[in-house]
């Protein structure tokens, strides 16, 4: 397979895997992680994913146009669902991102709610370069996560950053170096472990979800997915950990 997943506890690790193409993009790329990610989503027994590139080079070096030149990219009907196009997995995604992340590649990171970068790691969208605009989430999710400014310059100029700049913008979480990418990432998905998952995947669907409502409809949906959580067995066990002093033991029930 194009994407390998392998799974470690609690944690579900996709690895892009076309290190000779830099990790670029084919459909049966698009469809190995359309089957993983799924797989991912109705596992009750996996709570954070993190999606790398393998090697030391890229994370994905966006599209293969000698395979992708002339495919039609936006029929959602021919092309597999994924995370930066319309594949809605609530459970947290953290991008260990070990190189460079470019087009389509970018976008997989965008759609991933922590990104930790390698200090060697470049991203951006030069869609224009070619005649495309960074059309699978780009131009929606890059100008809500840093300022319009900063997203005209990286989509309109088609200029990459490198991860320090990424950070100064609070474009990613944080920087390390390459050999602590996949131990950081694994110490920030166990943190996310040790918390009530159905509350996490509640709160990723309520920050995403009212990210274009109203101030009033917003608040209306967080009452609703509260009224949902006081009734799990999670916040039962986690409000009896907290008065008898103890860690709680989650089973996202």
């Amino acid at each position: 397979m194009l994407v390998e997943y392998e799974k470690e506890g609690r944690i579900g690790i996709f690895t892009i895997n076309r290190p000779e193409m830099r990790n670029a993009i084919s459909i049966q790329m698009m469809q190995d992680l359309h089957d993983t990610m799924l797989a991912f989503r109705e596992d009750p027994e996996v709570w954070v994913g993190i999606i790398t590139g393998a090697g030391e080079k890229a994370f994905c070096a966006g599209a293969d146009i000698n395979e992708l030149r002339g495919a039609d990219l936006l029929n959602v009907e021919k092309m597999p669902d994924v995370p930066y196009r319309g594949l809605n997995i609530w459970k947290p995604l953290i991008a260990a991102i070990n190189g460079y992340a470019v087009g389509g590649g970018f976008e997989l990171t965008l759609a991933c709610d922590i990104r930790i970068a390698s200090e060697n790691a470049r991203m951006g969208s030069p869609e224009v370069t070619v005649g495309l605009i960074p059309g699978q989430g780009g131009t929606s999710r890059l100008p809500r996560m840093i300022p319009m400014c900063k997203a005209a310059e990286m989509i309109l100029m088609g200029r990459l950053i490198d991860a320090q700049e990424a950070y100064r913008i609070g474009l990613v979480n944080l920087v390390v170096p390459q050999e602590q990418l996949m131990p950081t990432a694994r110490e920030w998905a166990e943190q996310l472990c040790q918390v009530a998952p159905l509350a996490v995947r509640a709160a990723k669907e309520s920050m995403l979800n009212t990210m274009s409502a109203t101030l009033e409809e917003g608040q209306k949906f967080e009452r609703w997915l509260l009224n949902y959580l006081e009734k799990t067995e999670d916040y039962i066990e986690g409000t009896d950990a907290m008065l008898e002093k103890r860690k709680p033991n989650f089973k996202g029930r």
